[in-house]
């Protein structure tokens, strides 16, 4: 028995488990479809869902567009793992922070395992690994760096500068 779905709003759409229907309302040009791209991704095996995942990802609607990145992610989140298709759609998206792809490049490089990712993500994997954490000793420090006369950067003791003192170690 087939269901009805409602295109027009998305409601019930996250039930969709027949990648042949989402093709055929990628045919009529139907309105939720990266609603629907994250119902595959939850009801579909991975093989059967990852063409209908590349499509939406290309998808003029924005939103609809970021909806089908969120599915990318959660097919990540729920098999560990993603088609060589899938990846090449992350790395033609980008992965930095103003990516539309950002969050799914995220629950790949949590919920796949390292050895599994291809090179290019590995080396975004250390990248922001690194970034992180150098963002943390910088926001951690609380101002304590600060500029003196010659231009260098010196840690300054924040008691010395309460007594006056210039007791200071050079970054």
């Amino acid at each position: 028995m087939t269901r009805s779905w409602d295109w027009a709003t998305g409601e019930g759409l996250l039930g969709l488990d027949d990648p042949g229907e989402w093709d055929a309302a990628f045919e009529r040009g139907e309105r939720s479809l990266g609603t629907a791209a994250i119902g595959l991704a939850f009801n579909c095996p991975l093989k059967d869902a990852s063409p209908r995942l590349v499509r939406a990802t290309q998808l003029p609607d924005t939103d609809q567009r970021g909806f089908a990145f969120t599915a990318v992610g959660t097919a990540a989140r729920l098999n560990g793992a993603l088609t060589p298709e899938l990846y090449e759609v992350l790395r033609a998206a980008g992965p930095g922070r103003r990516s539309i792809a950002v969050n799914a490049v995220d629950d790949t490089l949590t919920f796949v395992p390292f050895r599994d990712l291809p090179p290019w993500l590995k080396g975004w994997a250390v990248y922001v690994t690194v970034r992180d954490k150098l963002e943390g000793w910088w926001l951690r420090g609380g101002g304590r760096t600060r500029r003196v006369a010659c231009g260098r950067s010196c840690a300054v003791d924040d008691a010395a500068l309460a007594e006056g003192e210039s007791r200071m170690s050079w970054v």
